[in-house]
């Protein structure tokens, strides 16, 4: 029998960065499968390289010159080979990578994407194009239909972009663009696709994601009222939303968490400092009280939610003082996981030009703040223990007959059981915490005539 790929391109895409690359990377691929490409994990075996970026950490851009680098053999032995870059570094270099590598072809900034079909037939015929302004049209608007059949089932749905907060660190503001929200009836007409494909968890994606404010039919919507509507999608059983400000928590959107059963209990809530001083030099325009405030409004409605964050140590000026202040907060709000970093200057923001923290200090002050979290994690997942959740399971475990998913508090839980499948959400039983995962066991009888809840 004819292998149906064969004939066909192969495109071999590596991602950086955050969720939002993720989605990037997936409607790139869609819109290359249009003309005929399909994806490769093996790079030696691609007729396209495609290399998304980002931006937001420190030497991300010396990053993608050393991949680049690894690539130059493959160039060598496929001349034809197209080598593409696309992202957060594209965007904020531009052209100048083409002239530092010249084995590659083009350069596509993240809000232009939806032409890279036509790019790469301009590179195939010579040209070396770069597209980096940002557009006038909606690139969404413009990009191929996903897919009819999936064997995953969760999907990221990204519904805002860019943001407007310009914090001193961020080089988001400059590589994304201003706010922009989705509208309403074409989030929930791709979400509807989604799920008919087998999706039952949408994760929303934005820069800024509560401060969604998308039209509607009768006026602009934030994110509850998409939510709740969401909510309405036969099929759809889980939601979540993702990176969130905590100036954006709107009154309606954490009446959501209380009163939509299909808004998952887990909260990301960015606050990167615990002192006023530090929070005022980010343009963070919130203090700690502020957020400590917010978040017992947020436990008052949703008590078992879970809360993550972000933070950054050693920012320009920080003290002693203004770091033990993190500290103090972390551990008034104790947090089921967290993501911290040293800070690192992007050129181009404000913070950049500011003396920066000895670099000694802040490597001891991160790994204090991330013994900390550790503690914290720790605790929370072995306060599971013994409780009933509903995981979501997604694929094999490492281990013979071992199924792994997540939980409502996003938890990845494994269990033996050899007959499950992609798309079977099931009450299990916790019975062991892990470093960085739960074990657990099924209740009752999942087998493939009966998983408590419909699999795909």
């Amino acid at each position: 029998m004819a292998d149906p790929k064969a004939g066909l391109k192969k495109l071999h895409i590596k991602t950086y960065g955050c969720q939002m690359n993720v989605y990037d990377s997936e409607r790139m691929a869609e819109a290359m499968g249009a003309e005929g490409y399909v994806l490769t994990d093996d790079p030696a075996a691609a007729d396209m390289v495609l290399l998304n970026t980002c931006h937001i950490r420190e030497k991300a851009a010396e990053k993608l010159y050393s991949d680049l680098g690894r690539l130059k053999p493959f160039k060598t032995a496929k001349p034809d080979l197209t080598v593409a870059v696309a992202g957060c570094v594209a965007q904020a270099e531009g052209a100048e990578i083409l002239r530092r590598m010249p084995l590659v072809d083009l350069v596509v900034g993240s809000q232009n994407y939806h032409r890279l079909p036509a790019m790469v037939k301009a590179a195939e015929g010579g040209a070396r194009p770069v597209d980096t302004e940002f557009p006038v049209e909606d690139k969404f608007d413009l990009l191929p239909d996903r897919p009819a059949a999936s064997a995953r089932p969760t999907a990221f749905l990204t519904v805002q972009e860019g943001c407007d907060k310009f914090c001193a660190f961020c080089v988001v503001p400059y590589t994304r663009g201003a706010e922009i929200s989705r509208p309403v009836d074409r989030i929930l007409t791709e979400a509807g696709k989604l799920v008919a494909r087998g999706v039952r968890e949408i994760t929303l994606l934005g820069q800024n994601v509560n401060g969604y404010h998308g039209q509607g039919p009768d006026g602009a919507w934030g994110l509850g009222r998409l939510t709740r509507d969401l909510a309405r999608i036969e099929g759809l059983e889980r939601i979540r939303y993702t990176t969130s400000h905590p100036n954006d928590m709107a009154d309606d959107l954490i009446a959501a968490h209380a009163e939509e059963p299909k808004l998952m209990p887990y909260l990301h809530l960015p606050v990167q400092s615990g002192s006023d001083r530090i929070l005022k030099a980010m343009n963070r325009k919130h203090t700690a009280e502020d957020y400590l405030r917010l978040v017992e409004r947020i436990r008052a409605a949703r008590p078992d939610i879970l809360l993550t964050s972000d933070f950054i140590v050693g920012f320009p000026g920080e003290t002693e003082a203004d770091f033990q202040a993190t500290l103090d907060l972390i551990g008034a709000v104790t947090y089921g996981a967290a993501y911290s970093f040293k800070y690192s200057a992007r050129p181009g923001t404000p913070a950049a030009s500011r003396e920066a923290v000895a670099a000694e200090v802040a490597d001891d002050r991160l790994h204090r703040l991330q013994a900390l979290i550790t503690r914290q994690q720790r605790a929370a997942q072995a306060a599971m223990v013994g409780r009933v959740v509903t995981v979501l399971f997604e694929k094999p475990g490492r281990m013979p007959g071992q199924w792994v998913g997540k939980s409502e508090y996003l938890h990845a839980v494994h269990v033996a059981a050899p007959d499950l499948r992609p798309g079977v959400l099931a009450r299990v039983r916790i019975t062991a915490s892990d470093p960085n995962s739960l074990a657990g066991e099924l209740m009752g009888d999942y087998g493939p005539r009966r998983p408590v809840l419909a699999a795909v």
